[in-house]
């Protein structure tokens, strides 16, 4: 052979040899990114776990808590604030009624007419945006806007909808801002939240304000109750179903309320209701506990929150904070572990920008190829090709962060079961026990919902899980707070005699 040939030969060797060495170092760097990928996911399942020991022990903590937010104002992360509702529908209610629904950027009117047992006999409603200038502006300009559609929503109602002479409309106003209740007609807004900023009102009752802006627009009607809407959707509930006493809303964000006897709440001091009972609002977003199962995702979620080390609860189980916890997972794997290759997804460092929605589109996807999870990669956060091998990993962090979120939900319905000794078959006779469910998360989130169920139904045992039914409540904010206008209605006595 000659020189020229061997010279080529060694050097033909030496480009193999390079380029070998590159695939093997190439391999290498990709098997230690996987291993790395594959450590972070096994920390995250190992943090969130939910044993059914564990979850019984945050029912636990959650019942002691509501002991004492019963007991005394500011005793307990949780509120148990006293509603004022007294009084729930029971399916004999007729007339036509009506309800506010104020709560963003949207508000709502609806007419409701009963028909005693024959339930809901038709029903309307008009949805109308609030100009942004009058979020900022004043409470008289807000309310003089919401009063004049009410007096256009009246104006346009049949003639089957008139009301006997000398009766006054009543309405039921859901009001989803922070307010201290002082009656089941009044109460002073605390704070505002969802970008309105009315400095004005705070610290006004909210039914005065409501009302003096009505009488200004001509509007002839009476807030008779003021609620929230997650009492709400419990008399939505009661209304068909006479075995509810918890509901339950699983949504952006989340709450519970629940029937309480009156004579289990210290800090009540008002006259007994007539009924012995009083529906409670937990405001079960704001509960902690040392047990409930934190990562370092959560940690920095609220530290960098509107409301940090407030809604500890909610931030872990509801829809608002799953999609973002699931991005700040997979931009710590992104970053540590190169997942999507070398430079991190710029799109991948926008907080919320992987909502709840979407979490759940990939969650459910069951196509071979995992094709709604490329999508959602390439759509949202502009990572192209991921392979089937990455996209196992984005479903499976899913079904991480919603199951642990769902159990934590079948664990805080849990303790509101311990508190009404409904956790346990007793004795004798063991009464039904339903519980309105609500809210988009619960209603679309299938997996969410199936997992929170089945977890429920290991955490009371077949016996006691045959005695309990969860049931879809829709709208408690709405045909809710018109059921509770009128089971407050100025004119039960009336027509009662």
């Amino acid at each position: 052979m000659g020189k020229v040939a061997v010279g080529a030969a060694v050097i033909g060797g030496v480009a193999i040899c390079a380029a070998a060495s590159l695939i093997v170092r190439h391999h290498v760097r990709s098997s230690r990114r996987w291993v790395k990928t594959v450590e972070i996911l096994k920390e995250l399942e190992d943090k969130c776990a939910t044993s059914n020991a564990k979850l019984k022990q945050i029912a636990d903590a959650m019942t002691v808590e509501m002991h004492a937010g019963l007991a005394s104002e500011g005793g307990s992360k949780l509120k148990m604030l006293i509603s004022y509702v007294d009084n729930l529908p029971t399916g004999d209610e007729e007339g036509v009624y009506y309800a506010l629904d104020l709560g963003g950027t949207n508000f709502r009117v609806l007419r409701v007419q009963l028909a005693g047992k024959s339930g809901i006999k038709s029903q309307e409603f008009a949805e109308v945006s609030i100009p942004p200038q009058l979020m900022i502006g004043t409470s008289q300009a807000l309310f003089d806007y919401i009063a004049a559609e009410l007096a256009k929503f009246v104006a346009d109602e049949g003639d089957k909808f008139h009301l006997p002479p000398g009766r006054q409309r009543e309405l039921g106003f859901t009001f989803s801002f922070p307010v201290m209740q002082l009656s089941i007609d009044s109460g002073s807004l605390m704070r505002w939240t969802k970008g309105f900023s009315i400095h004005d009102m705070v610290g006004q009752d909210v039914v005065a304000e409501l009302t003096h802006a009505m009488k200004r627009q001509g509007v002839d009607m009476r807030v008779s109750a003021l609620v929230n809407d997650t009492v709400g959707t419990l008399a939505g509930g009661r209304y068909d179903n006479k075995d509810v006493v918890i509901a339950v809303i699983l949504g952006t964000g989340s709450n519970a309320a629940y029937v309480e006897r009156a004579q289990g709440i210290p800090k009540w001091h008002g006259p007994p209701p007539k009924s012995g009972e009083m529906v409670v609002n937990m405001e079960w977003g704001n509960f902690r506990s040392s047990q409930l199962p934190l990562t370092e995702y959560d940690n920095a979620l609220d530290v960098e929150s509107l409301n940090p080390n407030e809604q500890i609860f909610e931030k872990m189980i509801s829809g608002m904070y799953l999609g973002e916890l699931l991005r700040r997972v997979l931009y710590r794997m992104a970053d540590e572990a190169a997942l999507f290759g070398v430079i991190v997804p710029q799109k991948l460092k926008t907080p919320f920008i992987l909502r709840t929605p979407e979490m759940s589109a990939m969650h459910h996807d069951t196509s071979s190829d995992l094709r709604v999870v490329g999508n959602k990669m390439k759509d949202i956060l502009e990572i192209s090709n991921t392979s089937l091998k990455t996209r196992r990993v984005v479903v499976e962090l899913c079904n991480i962060i919603a199951t642990r979120g769902a159990r934590l939900a079948a664990s805080g319905i849990l303790g509101i079961l311990k508190k009404l000794g409904r956790d346990t078959v007793r004795e004798g006779e063991t009464p039904n026990t339903v519980i309105a469910m609500d809210g988009g998360l619960y209603e679309h989130y299938t997996e969410y919902s199936k997992c929170m169920e089945s977890a429920l139904h290991e955490l009371v045992g077949d016996k006691v899980s045959d005695t309990i039914k969860l049931v879809h409540s829709n709208d408690g904010s709405g045909i809710g707070a018109a059921l509770l206008a009128a089971s407050h209605s100025q004119y039960l006595e009336v027509d009662g005699s």
